[in-house]
């Protein structure tokens, strides 16, 4: 059994900073693409970034310029760096990873329980 536990989230104030962090952890053989997502009140959940075991960052268009995607390998942990926050940046943020059974090899796609960011004064 694989759990994501993310961490980080919080009320925060326009143009404001935050750090959100997610572990990986379980039987983990190796982890191939990590990334963010998010779901706004009465919207559907969008990608924010995604970064592979090796290789580009992808990022949406809305964060670009403003978030950071990066990993830390030896603790199965993503993290996002979230500068200047918007209020339309009020979603819960989700962490998603790819992990390889280290008894199978076989790749699960599993979700972190989210964490809440409302960006508000």
């Amino acid at each position: 059994q694989v759990q994501l536990v993310e961490s980080g989230g919080g009320l925060v104030q326009p143009g404001g900073s935050l750090r959100l962090s997610c572990a990986a952890s379980g039987k983990i053989g190796s982890i191939e693409a990590m990334g963010w997502y998010r779901q706004a009140p009465g919207k559907q959940r969008e990608l924010v970034a995604t970064i592979p075991s090796t290789g580009s960052t992808n990022y949406a268009d809305s964060v670009k310029g403003r978030f950071t995607i990066s990993r830390d390998n030896t603790k199965n942990t993503v993290y996002l760096q979230m500068n200047y926050l918007k209020p339309e940046d009020t979603a819960v943020y989700y962490c998603d990873a790819d992990i390889v059974s280290p008894a199978t090899l076989g790749r699960t796609n599993c979700w972190g329980q989210g964490t809440q960011v409302p960006v508000s004064s």
